[in-house]
């Protein structure tokens, strides 16, 4: 438990060739720093690795990073993947160089939300903290 709710398992994933990844190396700080577990793939994920590794490691969220704008169809691989393997709890967020038109089709396709440059660290973590729960109850 972390002074603002329940501490969750969170992975932070670089699906494609995009590789910039200061942006979720900084997210993954923060999240760490406001008490969760956190998990960074590191760079060319495929949504497959995003996905296994997720289920492997019980994730509670799973933060996605797109710079190289294969984001149309690679957030809603993953979302995909996630339905067919039955983790479709685990609620999947985005972030990166994402136009903003391309924001209300992605949430249509299941993701919860979309973080764009200039978003605080605080503003994502509070996000975290008010719309991800922990998959199961801790023992």
């Amino acid at each position: 438990m972390t002074e603002n709710g329940p501490r969750l398992r969170l992975l932070i994933g670089k699906v494609g060739l995009d590789g910039h990844d200061r942006g979720a190396k900084i997210i993954a700080r923060a999240l760490r720093d406001a008490g969760h577990e956190v998990i960074y793939t590191g760079l060319h994920r495929t949504p497959e690795q995003v996905v296994e590794t997720a289920i492997q490691e019980d994730v509670d969220g799973i933060g996605l990073s797109s710079l190289s704008g294969a984001h149309m169809t690679l957030f809603p691989k993953v979302l995909r993947l996630l339905r067919e393997r039955g983790a479709d709890d685990i609620v999947v967020f985005g972030g990166g160089i994402i136009p903003e038109e391309d924001i209300e089709p992605l949430e249509k396709e299941g993701i919860a939300a979309i973080f764009r440059p200039g978003t605080s660290t605080e503003e994502l973590v509070r996000w975290v903290r008010e719309n991800i729960r922990p998959r199961h109850a801790e023992a």
